[in-house]
């Protein structure tokens, strides 16, 4: 009996510290401190939507620079790399035997000036016999015949003249353009061929002030862009003018401002794509053909929009979500469907969220939905890496 009083008495002492260790845990649970987190509402304003292509810089004019005649470099008279203008002498050939050629040219003109005289003197006299008889009809046409063979003799010296002369002046090659010219790609005392297809390539000059932007966007974006224009709510691209806004690969912001002026008359077939080009200054010349740039322009009518950080956007296989506080402090978890960047740095939100709601904007990996947290009330900037503390309401 006494035995198992003992053992009756040792269970109930277990079971006193069991409870007490059992009460002591649920207390601990229930005031432990819930998780601090930072709320703040999404923006929502009026906004216009951009959209962004990669893009590169082409000169507004291009000239490879070659020879209309054959000869030998006699000079180079210019440095390269420098501004030149147009009719400027770029090259000067050994132009001699084309003096020749002229010189001879005209000799065979006073030639023929001289048998038209004599054809000229020789007609008269047979047309004043002709009405008595004095002289027979074949004898007459004959001379009438040599006159006019006299006159187009005189034709066709003169245009050998022409092309001696012009021949003599194309032995001083001029820049066809106004730009910047390449280096002299054959030097001095060289022999170079002129005035064919195959003609030696001797430099080349890009005009490149102003200077053109070309970039290719999708079927999809054409359209859509041809229907905002139609529903007015967009300038038509092709006869308009739209703003374009372009930055450089060190540049930040979108600093250049351009102006389109060309859309392609159909699309690539091998890509889907349709091409794009937009004008601008570029009178410091900082923007040389080959750059890479970005391009910026309107892609969307006004309209009012939600806007969120986007490191606050989870993901669950394909789907988007973010934290919202519900009821009670606990956390909720929102799909969200969600557009481009806007120029503020925001993710612009399609679907899933309202202006009303509040997101959770840090300790996004420490919770889930069902977290009873601390909230703390902040707003939302446009610098996403910056978060201003407001006064809780």
């Amino acid at each position: 009996m006494a035995i198992f009083s003992a053992v009756l008495l040792m269970l109930l002492i277990g079971l006193a510290f069991t409870t007490s260790d059992e009460q002591t845990e649920e207390q601990t649970a229930e005031t432990a401190p819930a998780m601090p987190v930072e709320i703040g509402f999404p923006i929502h304003e009026e906004i216009t939507e951009w959209d962004e292509y990669t893009g590169r810089f082409e000169a507004s004019n291009r000239v490879e620079v070659r020879a209309r005649v054959s000869g030998f470099i006699e000079s180079v008279n210019f440095v390269d790399g420098q501004i030149v203008k147009k009719g400027d002498v770029l090259f000067t050939l050994d132009n001699r035997p084309y003096k020749i050629a002229l010189d001879q040219a005209n000799a065979d003109l006073e030639q023929a000036k001289v048998s038209l005289r004599t054809a000229q003197d020789n007609y008269e006299r047979v047309e004043s016999l002709k009405e008595s008889g004095a002289v027979s009809t074949e004898e007459y046409d004959r001379r009438k015949q040599a006159l006019e063979f006299a006159k187009a003799s005189i034709q066709l010296s003169q245009s050998k003249v022409d092309n001696a002369r012009l021949n003599l002046e194309f032995t001083k090659v001029t820049a066809p353009i106004s730009g910047l010219v390449s280096r002299d790609k054959v030097n001095l005392g060289n022999l170079i061929d002129g005035g064919s297809s195959n003609s030696t390539l001797l430099t080349t000059i890009v005009a490149t002030s102003p200077i053109h932007f070309y970039f290719t966007g999708s079927e999809s974006d054409y359209l859509r862009y041809v229907r905002l224009a139609r529903n007015g709510e967009r300038r038509a691209a092709r006869s308009e003018g739209i703003p374009v806004f372009i930055k450089l690969q060190d540049e930040d912001d979108f600093t250049h401002e351009a102006k389109m002026d060309f859309v392609d008359n159909e699309l690539d077939n091998s890509t889907g794509t349709i091409e794009s080009r937009a004008v601008l200054e570029n009178k410091d010349l900082l923007l040389e053909p080959g750059m890479f740039g970005k391009a910026r322009i309107v892609g969307s009518a006004e309209h009012e929009a939600i806007m969120i950080p986007d490191d606050i956007i989870g993901t669950n296989q394909s789907l988007r979500f973010v934290y919202v506080l519900g009821e009670n402090d606990v956390v909720e978890a929102r799909n969200v469907t969600l557009g481009p960047l806007h120029s503020n740095g925001l993710r612009i939100v399609r679907d899933g969220i309202n202006p009303k709601d509040k997101l959770v904007l840090n300790n996004i990996q420490k919770i889930a939905p069902g977290t009873h947290v601390s909230p703390q009330l902040v707003s939302i900037t446009t610098d996403t890496q910056t978060l201003a503390t407001a006064q809780v309401k």
